[in-house]
């Protein structure tokens, strides 16, 4: 072989390599567990970037003049407020299917959860190195997902996790809070956050059956995907979030506890210049958010 043609065949298998290791970072960007609006707007280095991530089907360009226009804010009807009691009520005998996760993603694996669900169950709470916050879940109306968080918190699953994900208007034009990744470091650096699962999925339940506005906890699944909940879930803090697309179960609606979140909020958050295209670290609080534990009741 020639000189020239060893330096062809390299040229080609750097360029075969390269295009591997974007498919991979692409793989890897889609598990990231991210809510945002169809649009996420950042401020980075002195321009503003509009990227797609869990929501939104429409032109980020048609919906970056949208949400900027105040016309658009103002005009929007309001929407009517939220309650477990309107979620549609599973009839008969209820059974859970919950699957290992094969991805090839960070993971905690406290083993399965059980197939029957306690009908009974009411109350999540979330206690944090800030205070607590109280949950009313609603088995009737989702019977697999509360199953499978009473499951975790039995599990001691959530002890000592951090919260990774802080959205403010200012970094992505909604509000809320998203935990439950158990390797989360929650630093705006790290490149996994987002990812963590229990090392199990199960299946969608209630999608669409509420808006997610100020007290809406629902849970969180890759972008895209359907039946792939696990361990994550996000807390909307303002009824701004109705424009996040209606993909994602709904678990509960917060009782007390808000004020905290909103009280964490004001403290800013680490921007990830990673966060605007979604493949990689997060907005976290700049003031933690630890969840030392979690019950249901």
């Amino acid at each position: 072989m020639s000189g020239e043609d060893r330096q062809s065949q390299l040229a080609r298998e750097h360029k075969e390599r390269q295009e591997q290791r974007a498919a991979a970072d692409a793989a890897k960007a889609r598990r990231n567990i991210f809510i945002g609006a169809g649009l996420a707007v950042v401020v980075v280095a002195g321009g503003i970037y509009a990227a797609t991530t869990l929501v939104g089907k429409d032109d980020p360009a048609q919906k970056v003049s949208a949400e900027s226009s105040p016309s658009a804010s103002t005009s929007a009807a309001p929407s009517p407020t939220p309650s477990l009691s309107s979620l549609p009520k599973k009839a008969g005998k209820v059974t859970c299917t919950y699957k290992r996760d094969t991805s090839d993603v960070p993971m905690k694996y406290v083993g399965l959860p059980g197939s029957k669900p306690d009908m009974k169950l009411k109350t999540m709470t979330v206690f944090t190195n800030h205070g607590k916050i109280v949950i009313d879940v609603d088995p009737a109306a989702t019977p697999c997902s509360v199953n499978s968080m009473a499951f975790l918190a039995k599990k001691n699953f959530y002890n000592n996790t951090k919260c990774h994900r802080l959205v403010t208007p200012e970094t992505a034009g909604l509000f809320l809070l998203q935990c439950g990744d158990p390797k989360a470091k929650a630093d705006g650096k790290n490149p996994t956050d987002g990812q963590g699962t229990a090392g199990y999925v199960y299946g969608d339940e209630a999608v669409g059956s509420i808006p997610y506005t100020r007290g809406v906890v629902f849970l969180t699944q890759p972008q895209d995907a359907a039946g792939q909940n696990s361990s994550q879930f996000a807390i909307s803090l303002s009824d701004e979030n109705t424009q996040i697309e209606a993909q994602y179960s709904v678990l509960g609606m917060v009782r007390s506890g808000l004020e905290i979140i909103e009280k964490v909020a004001k403290d800013g958050v680490l921007v990830s210049k990673d966060d605007i295209t979604g493949d990689g670290g997060s907005t976290a609080p700049k003031n933690p958010i630890i969840i030392e534990k979690v019950t249901v009741d």
